[in-house]
Parts: structure tokens; C-alpha cells; sequence
């Protein structure tokens, strides 16, 4: 499982795997799997890569670290696929144990150290149109791993994956009304971070930076 390559981040987003088509199928592969299916387990294994690897690494650059949260969640996924009770889509129930498994590597205090240094600098801005939008991006993933994990991990969920306040309330096993105020809290302090690691960042691209995360 190991030695996968990333996708840039910018790559277009994949079709929606929560229809009911895609749920169906996997919802049969996990079945299959509770039985030990190995062949049903790698297809589930290559549906699901990319989408955490992309999920994962918007919050660190530690690719080993993202790949080490993605062969815990899919060790737990072949040992625990019997208990899945289709209570809830496959998506929201692999998610959720990505994202304890990914809480508790962030959390870890040498993991934390060696993920990100937030005081580095990003690069100075160009007048290259894509460059400032790459270097904007950057910003963000600046600023991202600075949020407390819940926040971090909300945010994510909720603007890069597309869930409800609902399914995220699920996938961290917490109130709906605590998935709210994380992602209250996480915007107000992207405001605050962006401009300042901008630093030179006319108020405008600052703003549009910000918007991108709220749309």
C-alpha cells in the first residue's frame, strides 16, 4: 500500500461517490470483505485512496504521515467491515475512522513538530496570474495546519469533501451544533491568518482567499 504517488491538489474535483449507485457498490464490497474477500478489498482500497490522500494532505505535506492514517483506516476497515450495519453511507463510516485515525496522529506531539512549520514564510507574490493563485493556495495550507485539529479537520470535511454539518457530526461523533461552532471559529481565525502570512497581499486577493474557503 505503500510508495503511492499524490495528485495535485488542484486536480478536478472526482464525480460524487456518495449516489446512491456508488454507495450500493460499496456497501457490497464491505460485505464482501467482512467475509475476507481480498479482491473486494483492494477495489474498495483504490476508491478510497486518493479521495483521503487529497483529504489528508490539504492538512500536511507529510506524505508519509498521510499514508500511515490511510493503511491504519483500511486495517481497521478489513478488521471491522463486519460491523459496518449500513446504518450510515460507507463514505461517512470510512471517513470517520480516517478521522480519528488522522486526530490522533495530528495531536501527537512529534508528529505536530515534523508536519508543518507554520512560521515559515510563503514565497513572495509574482505578477504570473496561476503563481498567485498557487502561492494563495499555499496561504491557506499555512493557516490550515495553525487551527486546533477538529477545526482543521471540519473545515476540510465540509469545503474540500462537500459534507453536511450533519455528516460531519457523524464522521467526529459530536453534536451538530459543535460541528457549527468549530467551522465558526475556523473561519474567523482563517481571516486573521491569511492576511498576516499574505503579508504584501492586497486586501482583495486576501478576501477572495478567504471567500474560496467559505463558498
Amino acid at each position: 500500500m505503500n510508495g503511492t504517488q499524490y495528485s495535485d491538489p488542484q486536480t478536478p474535483a472526482e464525480p460524487n461517490y456518495r449516489s446512491g449507485s456508488s454507495a450500493a457498490r460499496e456497501v457490497e464490497l464491505i460485505s464482501r470483505i467482512a467475509k475476507g474477500d481480498r479482491k473486494a478489498f483492494e477495489e474498495l482500497y483504490g476508491l478510497y485512496h486518493r479521495r483521503l490522500a487529497r483529504f489528508l494532505t490539504r492538512l500536511t505535506k507529510r506524505y508519509d504521515v498521510a499514508e500511515e492514517v490511510i493503511n491504519d483506516t483500511f486495517y481497521i476497515v478489513w478488521r471491522k467491515a463486519g460491523d459496518f450495519r449500513g446504518e450510515s453511507q460507507p463514505s461517512t463510516w470510512i471517513l470517520g475512522i480516517a478521522y480519528r485515525k488522522a486526530r490522533n496522529a495530528f495531536r501527537s506531539s512529534a508528529r505536530i513538530l515534523a508536519v508543518e512549520n507554520p512560521e515559515a514564510p510563503p514565497p513572495p507574490l509574482t505578477t504570473d496570474e496561476s503563481a498567485r493563485t498557487e502561492e494563495l493556495r499555499d496561504w491557506l495550507v499555512h493557516a490550515l495546519v495553525q487551527l486546533p485539529v477538529e477545526q482543521r479537520l471540519a473545515v476540510e470535511l465540509c469545503y474540500e469533501l462537500g459534507y453536511s454539518c450533519e455528516e460531519i457530526a457523524s464522521i467526529m461523533s459530536c453534536p451538530v451544533n459543535t460541528v457549527k461552532t468549530r467551522l465558526f471559529h475556523a473561519r474567523a481565525k482563517l481571516q486573521k491568518l491569511l492576511p498576516a502570512l499574505g503579508g504584501m497581499v492586497p486586501k482583495d486577493d486576501g478576501d477572495r482567499s478567504v471567500s474560496g474557503v467559505e463558498s
